[in-house]
């Protein structure tokens, strides 16, 4: 420290001299200099530490702006607000019955890499889906886009008198990666969830209610291997994309969503 102030005195000295400036000049100069490093310094860590982004919310609690109809121009007409949500307005139907055509897009911006939160809650049998990724031009987004699986776990089987699979259950990418059991909490129909997808190249999340429920490395040896086991044969082009909308799915089920919000990564 004694060497660093002497070094200082020195240099202090000989900017005075070199310039011919009083030492009051001196003072002064020196004074304001500090003042603009240390507002320097201030910006630079602020520009370091700033977030990469802001959350972006989907939906604003009052109106469906933002969203219309996959590979349409309007929203489909059983999508609506309701006590500020946003529901899909429909009887449910079992799956025998599901006809869908109704699902919907945010179409105002694509997401690459992102973290994607919402709540939502779903009736007795009740089923649908988060899609990521998705194009337009194809059947349905599930024909092209991975899934976050939402559907009422306890009563889906009982309604439909068949018994779900692990991929098929809620938290689950749909019949590519299951949800831990073991770790997932999913609350009853009727009752909010609340959901997160954190996608980014090296690793992808799926959480509910707080939990980790399931993890993957998208594109790897292994996402591959369960990508080519042939469930997805019909689809060649599933999971092309590594850029898309998010979709949320008409399964001729109601479904309420609210706290619809993204932050890209």
């Amino acid at each position: 420290m004694t060497k660093l102030i002497e070094w200082h005195k020195k240099y202090t000295e000989k900017t005075r001299n070199k310039l011919s400036l009083s030492h009051y000049q001196t003072y002064w100069v020196s004074w304001f200099k500090g003042i603009f490093v240390g507002l320097l310094i201030t910006f630079l860590v602020s520009c370091e530490y700033k977030p990469k982004s802001e959350w972006i919310y989907l939906f604003d609690g009052k109106t469906t702006d933002g969203w219309r109809a996959y590979n349409g121009t309007e929203m489909p007409k059983k999508w609506a607000v309701i006590d500020g949500n946003l529901t899909f307005d429909t009887q449910l139907k079992k799956e025998d019955d599901w006809k869908g055509g109704g699902d919907i897009i945010y179409y105002l911006e694509e997401f690459e890499n992102f973290e994607l939160h919402l709540d939502w809650k779903i009736p007795y049998g009740g089923n649908s889906g988060v899609f990521y990724h998705v194009k337009e031009g194809y059947s349905a987004p599930y024909a092209v886009s991975p899934e976050y699986q939402l559907i009422d776990d306890f009563g889906w089987g009982k309604l439909n008198n068949s018994e779900l699979k692990d991929w098929q259950k809620a938290g689950a990418d749909y019949a590519m990666y299951s949800a831990d059991e073991k770790i997932k909490k999913l609350k009853p129909a009727g009752e909010w969830n609340s959901t997160k997808i954190i996608y980014t190249s090296e690793k992808v999340e799926h959480w509910l209610n707080g939990e980790l429920i399931l993890s993957f490395v998208p594109y790897s040896e292994d996402w591959y291997s369960r990508r080519n086991s042939g469930k997805w044969d019909q689809y060649p082009d599933y999971g092309k994309f590594k850029k898309g909308y998010i979709a949320l799915q008409d399964h001729d089920s109601p479904i309420w969503f609210k706290n619809i919000k993204i932050k890209k990564l």
